[in-house]
């Protein structure tokens, strides 16, 4: 349903980014489970919350401190799975596609780390492969199926969209760095 970005106040309080599609939903009494980068889970109770600069400030019960609302930067807020929202066709939350592998063709080629907003229409999948990562915008003209109970996802992605954000070969890295002496 959201993402937290930051503390926001000295209570304890987050300002968080609202992905869904049904803001109102969030509500005071609300139960939310956090998901941290590490995969640990924990349940919140939305204690108050209002509108802040086109974000959402949020305050949890039991969260009363700068220090304990930093644990939750960067956390996905999530409904429990049994009181989720039925979604329209072609729609798919978001915590379904992370950890999911992701498929061209029949070729692998990761799996999904994160979902980002707000860089253009489509959202872009952050696919991890090693230490490198790939951003594939989640468009339905790329997606040839999607099986979110295998966690596989497979697309039809046009020619050289990998390597537009590839990362640099030694070769190209040793251009860049004999550009900036050229250039300073």
């Amino acid at each position: 349903m959201a993402r937290v970005l930051k503390t926001q106040g000295r209570r304890g309080e987050v300002a968080v980014e609202v992905l869904s599609d049904a803001p109102q939903r969030f509500v005071e009494g609300l139960r939310l489970l956090t998901l941290a980068k590490d995969g640990a889970r924990r349940e919140l109770q939305v204690e108050t919350l209002w509108p802040h600069q086109g974000r959402l400030v949020l305050k949890f019960a039991g969260v009363d401190s700068i220090s304990e609302a930093e644990s939750l930067a960067g956390c996905e807020l999530q409904v429990p799975q049994d009181q989720r929202a039925q979604l329209e066709s072609g729609w798919t939350y978001v915590s379904d596609l992370v950890g999911c592998v992701v498929f061209d063709g029949s070729r692998e080629i990761g799996r999904i780390d994160d979902v980002r907003f707000g860089a253009g229409e489509a959202p872009l999948l952050i696919v991890k492969v090693g230490s490198n990562q790939y951003e594939i915008p989640y468009a339905e003209a790329y997606l040839a199926s999607l099986d979110l109970e295998g966690k596989r996802i497979c697309m039809r992605l046009p020619e050289g969209l990998l390597e537009v954000n590839a990362p640099l070969s030694e070769e190209e890295k040793e251009q860049q760095r004999n550009i900036r002496k050229l250039s300073s």
